[in-house]
C-alpha cells in the first residue's frame, strides 16, 4: 500500500481476477514526539478515541479534537465507501484499541485496515495534506498482455479519479470495473476524505498513480495507501 497524501486515505485496489485480493492492517508510528503516561495529552487522546466509533456517520467519516494546545488531540477516521455502518464502526473500534498498543505513547500515528483507517495527532490534521508515510501492497502475479493491461488500467483510473474528486456529496469515492486483456475483469476503487477539495483529491490520486511503475507495475493485485 502507499499513501499519496496521508490524510486523504487514498485507497486504490486494483484486481484483475475477481475475488483475488490482498488486505491486512498496516500502521505507522510517526516521530512527532511522545507523551507521558497519565499526562493531559493522554487523557485527551483517550477521550477522543473513545468517541470516534459512535460519532462516525452513515457516510463513514468523522474528525474531531479534544483539549487545548499544546495538549490538544486530533483524530480522523474514514471507512471504505462500500462498507456498511455497523462494519465501519466495528472496524474503528478495533483500530482505536490496536493503534494505542502498536504505538504506545506516540503523539501521532496512523493505521489502515481493509475497511477503515484512523489517524491521530497533536497537530491539526483536518483538511491537511501530507505525502508521507506511503505504504504499498501487491501480490506476486503478473498481468498478461502487459501493455494492453496498462492502457486499460490507466483509462479505468482516470475515470475513477474524476468521479471521486468531483463528487459533491458526502463521499469522495468511486469504484468500477472494465474488461482487460484475455477477457479478464479489472476492478478498481479509489477514495479521498471528504474534507479535501476537488483539486486536492485529484492531485493526490494522480500522485499515487505516479508510484505505480516503482511498486506495482503490471501486477494483478495492488493497493496504494
Amino acid at each position: 500500500m502507499a499513501s499519496c497524501k496521508q490524510l486523504l486515505f487514498l485507497f486504490y485496489v486494483l484486481i484483475n481476477l475477481f475475488g483475488h485480493t490482498i488486505a491486512q492492517p498496516n500502521y505507522f508510528c510517526t516521530n512527532n514526539g511522545n507523551y507521558i503516561s497519565n499526562s493531559t495529552y493522554e487523557r485527551n487522546l483517550n477521550t477522543l478515541l473513545s468517541s470516534l466509533s459512535s460519532n462516525t456517520d452513515k457516510y463513514g467519516f468523522y474528525s474531531s479534537s479534544v483539549g487545548q494546545n499544546p495538549d490538544r488531540a486530533n483524530a480522523i477516521v474514514l471507512c471504505r465507501g462500500d462498507v456498511e455502518l455497523q462494519t465501519c464502526r466495528s472496524c474503528i473500534n478495533d483500530t482505536t484499541t490496536k493503534l494505542i498498543q502498536l504505538c504506545p505513547n506516540y503523539k501521532e500515528a496512523i493505521i489502515w485496515y481493509d475497511e477503515c483507517m484512523l489517524r491521530y495527532s497533536n497537530e491539526s490534521i483536518n483538511g491537511t495534506l501530507t505525502e508521507w508515510p506511503k505504504i504499498y501492497m501487491w501480490n506476486t502475479g503478473n498481468a498478461t498482455s502487459t501493455n494492453q493491461f496498462k492502457q486499460d488500467l490507466r483509462a479505468l483510473l482516470d475515470n475513477l479519479r474524476n468521479q471521486a474528486a468531483s463528487s459533491s456529496g458526502p463521499r469522495k469515492f468511486a469504484a468500477a470495473n472494465t474488461t482487460g486483456p484475455d477477457f479478464q475483469t479489472i476492478f478498481g476503487l479509489v477514495q479521498c476524505t471528504p474534507d479535501l477539495t476537488e483539486r486536492e483529491c485529484s492531485n493526490c490520486l494522480l500522485n499515487a498513480e505516479g508510484d505505480i511503475p516503482t511498486c506495482c507495475d503490471g501486477k494483478l493485485v495492488w493497493i496504494v495507501k
